[in-house]
């Protein structure tokens, strides 16, 4: 909660309209998720002006406007809504965050990493809400708007903060950084991801990296040792470092793990741990998120009854019990390390039909793209997987290391389009089959799910 003031304080915006000392209670950027007395903080971008939004936000009951200068602003159409003025709106929102962040004197942890950000986000929430009143980044808030936004959410009852922080070139995660001032970090894994931005898996190391490298020597560094530069990452930092590996040498070590119906089970720590997320990656999102806590105090024994009820959110891994289908949905996102992990998982999954994998296209991959697709082919063929559909033209790739490492053409199945996905999977389908889904978003393999859910729907559901 602040002042209108505060707001021009803090940012260096300039008031245009209505009382400086009206109170505003959270912040907003779009005017669908607006509430009642919060900041209407209008962005704009190359296909929208959010200061057109202003007329409605204050009908809405905004507490206050912040927009753009130097656009028109008819002051008729505002009321006596508060209305301050600055030239980067994007800047003025990091510039708040920044503030109300000096004002939190809690643990901040923040989450970055190749793939399993979200999840891990997602599983640390969960874990530490059942001790301490806890805010984490809605969906996937990790850009210069979204971890700006989460660091707002918190207030004076928050007793811990989860920010997840993501990355497309060098420098952002440091910038983040700079405004989330996290006490505790995690770096899931390391590998090609954006590689675009970033040029190669070492470069991708170097950028996360930087999330331990802002950590206070009080802090906090969950290390994961089965990642690739695990040595950079732990150099990179002053904090106190807690390590984590399955059937390794960390101090948080899974052994022995073994999956079933029921998702998987390890040992740590002396206890038998089951957890009802499928893959050897889920485990390590579980370990790092388990580092956190004992790092912050909350015993192991203190955390087992959650663990048991662990959701990772949607399209993750999500499984759907159809009508003769089992199908996993884990289209939220994908690079070659999530579609190994997906691989890992299918291959794993005995049941009386086929185990299919659908791929889609991975995108960000600059020019390793074709290598990367086809080594995920090979490992679907030595996976020993039934049939394999993929889905767009940088699966050809995929097609092709499938094809290349020994399986049959029968079980490869190159598909051009969302659309041809659409209109053949269910002839490419059997009763009974297991058929897991993954792609990058921008694929929309979602669609194919969703289409099946509707023509597979168990009775009575």
């Amino acid at each position: 909660m602040m002042q209108v003031s505060d707001l021009v304080t803090r940012t260096g915006a300039v008031l245009f309209n209505g009382d400086a000392r009206r109170w505003i209670h959270g912040v907003s950027t779009d005017t669908r998720t607006l509430r009642p007395h919060q900041l209407y903080l209008a962005l704009s971008g190359p296909n929208f002006d959010g200061n057109q939004f202003a007329p409605q936000a204050s009908a809405m009951g905004a507490g206050a406007l912040l927009l753009r200068s130097g656009s028109s602003v008819d002051r008729a159409k505002l009321g006596d809504t508060p209305v301050v003025l600055h030239e980067e709106p994007r800047r003025a929102l990091s510039e708040l965050a920044g503030w109300h962040r000096s004002t939190l004197s809690i643990p901040v942890i923040g989450i970055t990493g190749s793939c399993g950000k979200t999840t891990t986000k997602n599983i640390l929430a969960q874990l530490l809400a059942s001790h301490l009143r806890t805010v984490a980044s809605p969906n996937s808030f990790n850009n210069e708007v979204g971890v700006p936004h989460t660091l707002m959410l918190a207030d004076h009852t928050t007793q811990a903060l989860v920010v997840e922080i993501g990355t497309n070139a060098p420098g952002e995660i440091a910038a983040l950084c700079d405004i989330a001032r996290p006490t505790c970090g995690v770096i899931t894994n390391i590998g090609a991801s954006h590689l675009e931005g970033l040029g190669s898996i070492a470069g991708v190391a170097r950028e996360k990296s930087a999330l331990f490298a802002s950590l206070p020597a009080d802090g906090l560094a969950v290390l994961n040792l089965d990642a690739r530069h695990a040595d950079l990452l732990r150099a990179s930092t002053r904090a106190r470092v807690i390590t984590i590996s399955v059937d390794g040498d960390g101090d948080l070590n899974a052994s022995e793990p073994f999956f079933h119906s029921g998702g998987a089970t390890f040992k740590l720590l002396g206890h038998e741990v089951t957890s009802p997320l499928l893959g050897v990656h889920n485990i390590s999102n579980l370990l790092s998120a388990l580092g956190v806590c004992i790092g912050l105090g909350i015993s192991i024994e203190a955390l087992l009854p959650t663990i048991c009820e662990l959701k990772t959110g949607g399209r993750r891994m999500e499984r759907h019990e159809l009508d003769e289908l089992v199908v996993f949905d884990d289209t939220y996102n994908a690079n070659p390390e999530s579609a190994r992990a997906a691989v890992r998982v299918l291959a794993g999954l005995h049941g009386r039909g086929r185990r299919v994998l659908v791929l889609g296209d991975m995108l960000e991959l600059g020019p390793d793209s074709p290598e990367l697709h086809h080594a995920i082919g090979v490992d679907a063929a030595r996976a020993g997987l039934d049939l394999i559909v993929l889905v767009g033209e940088l699966t050809r790739a995929t097609a092709a290391g499938a094809l290349e490492a020994g399986m049959p053409q029968a079980r490869v199945v190159h598909l051009e389009s969302l659309g041809q996905a659409l209109e053949r999977i269910e002839n490419l389908l059997a009763p009974h089959d297991t058929v897991l889904f993954k792609a990058s978003r921008r694929s929309a393999l979602d669609r194919v799910v969703e289409h099946l859910k509707q023509r597979h729907a168990r009775v009575g559901n």
